[in-house]
């Protein structure tokens, strides 16, 4: 089986660079049968092999790749030694030896003295892009009133490297789904795909940093790159200047968007004002290579080399929850109710950006709009009801409707009709009757036979049935009126002795 990495790369010369079957298997070393296999099965997301003989150090390499680079920063009698960075991995939980710590240090050293023998210090190489060639991405956090409420934000960056046409777009976390999200919006936008995007080593992509350009990528992003057909390109650790443009465009964000930014009721509203001033600034700005062109025009002349946009990627994150007794599941701290026949079993939570959907069976059983919450406290975050998915619980207890929590949220007329049917003996049984229609029933239908009932003095079941039965009803159809050749010129005569005569001539 072949990794994801080498699937999107056939994928790529396939479908985009119209290589031949042939050719991509001289090169791969991999049957025809095998590449014809892949590419005609549409698949994305290859299973790996599993890793044999992990090393207890690769949970920390990152963290001690971080400190050893902050060390260097430090006047060489201010540094702590390996023995002290061991000692500190340590108090993290790692439980590997120091000869394993001080062999990682200095194959870290032996790469940064080559690093600095083959490039000046703070000298740089300009860099030249193709139309169509490349993408930078960054994220960024930056602040803006929502509600009346100034939020923390998530901005994701976008800049083609070629016209530096730049997109911006914000979100409450930089989480995979709020990240495939932003990809598609932001070539949405652009009008098209580059061959290739250029990252940091973000951890929504990048699951290991190895040595050189050596990347254990991400399962799910490493999916979503090969939908798109591009190429992911990673920077070096702590190497922010090989995608300087979009780090630049984060920095000029800042006083040409953030700093004069007015308040607004949602964050789509402001997304939607983030795209308005996005394109008025193409608009605006002169290309830095360029000053007699703005950045809109060399935009309109790379969009032709940009591959045309697929269909979105289904990016969600899939969890596994355990539902409750009380039919909630749990997901950042907030609590989302599901059909009660799922009570105490296991479901599978799909998260967007915006909305959750839960699965169970191999069907879609809830979905809900999703909340968030910046308090982190125990028991804190709010709870999301659907009364539908109560209802078979109260069918059994129908007492419980009069304090339950999810019927709180009822329909203005539904929760009328409920006050007058409660005062009642057996109110609460008829109620939930009335509530169980909308199982069998156009909601909106039952919505109106509930309106209509609450117009006489005594509502009842009975007859919030008889008006959903009247709206129910297919119209009468119309009489027809037959053409002239088929009417009858001699009516037919009815003669009941007839039947006596046919049954005396038998005999």
């Amino acid at each position: 089986m072949i990794d994801v990495a080498l699937l999107s790369v056939i994928r790529r010369w396939h479908f985009r660079e119209g290589m031949p079957i042939r050719e991509i298997s001289r090169r791969t070393g991999l049957s025809r049968n095998t590449v014809r296999k892949y590419l005609a099965s549409g698949m994305v997301e290859p299973r790996y092999p599993k890793r044999n003989s992990p090393s207890k150090l690769d949970d920390y390499e990152q963290t001690l790749t971080n400190w050893l680079f902050r060390e260097s920063k430090r006047h060489r009698k201010q540094r702590r030694t390996v023995r002290q960075l061991h000692r500190d991995l340590m108090q993290l939980g790692y439980t590997g030896s120091y000869d394993r710590v001080a062999a990682f240090a200095r194959q870290w050293r032996e790469q940064q003295q080559a690093a600095n023998c083959t490039a000046g210090g703070h000298a740089f190489v300009p860099l030249q892009f193709a139309p169509g060639e490349a993408f930078q991405f960054d994220w960024s956090e930056d602040y803006a009133v929502i509600s009346g409420t100034r939020a923390k934000l998530q901005i994701a960056h976008f800049k083609l490297s070629y016209s530096r046409a730049f997109v911006l777009h914000a979100y409450l976390l930089q989480s995979h789904e709020m990240l495939f999200d932003a990809h598609y919006h932001a070539f949405s936008m652009l009008g098209g795909v580059p061959e290739r995007g250029i990252y940091d080593n973000m951890k929504t992509a990048v699951d290991k940093v190895g040595r050189g350009k050596e990347r254990s990528i991400n399962k799910r992003f490493q999916a979503m790159v090969s939908h798109y057909l591009f190429e992911a390109e990673f920077c070096n650790p702590a190497a922010g200047w090989e995608k300087g443009q979009v780090e630049k465009g984060v920095r000029d964000s800042r006083h040409r968007l953030w700093q004069d930014a007015p308040a607004f009721e949602s964050l789509e509203a402001l997304n939607s004002w983030l795209q308005q001033r996005c394109l008025a600034l193409w608009q605006e700005l002169p290309h830095p290579e360029d000053r007699t062109r703005t950045i809109a025009d060399y935009w309109q002349d790379e969009q032709q080399h940009l591959m045309p946009l697929p269909a979105a990627f289904d990016g969600f994150v899939e969890h596994t929850k355990r539902v409750s007794s009380t039919c909630l599941i749990v997901f950042e701290h907030n609590r989302y109710s599901v059909p009660a026949s799922f009570a105490n079993r296991t479901v599978s939570l799909r998260v967007y950006t915006d909305r959750l959907v839960i699965v169970a069976e191999a069907n879609v059983v809830a979905v809900h709009a999703r909340a968030f919450s910046r308090d982190r406290k125990a028991g804190s975050g709010k709870t999301i009801y659907d009364w539908r998915h109560y209802l078979s619980v109260v069918q059994r207890k129908p007492g419980a409707l009069r304090n339950g929590a999810p019927f709180s949220e009822l329909p203005e007329n539904f929760r009328q009709l409920q006050e007058i049917l409660l005062r009642r003996p057996g109110g609460d049984r008829e109620m939930v009757d009335v509530l169980s229609l909308v199982l069998m029933h156009d909601e909106r239908l039952v919505e109106q036979a509930v309106t209509a009932a609450l117009v006489v003095a005594h509502p009842s079941k009975q007859h919030v049935l008889n008006c959903l039965g009247r709206l129910s009803d297919a119209p009468r159809p119309q009489p027809l009126t037959p053409p002239a050749t088929l009417r009858l010129v001699i009516e037919p005569i009815a003669d009941n002795q007839r039947y006596d005569r046919l049954r005396g001539r038998n005999r």
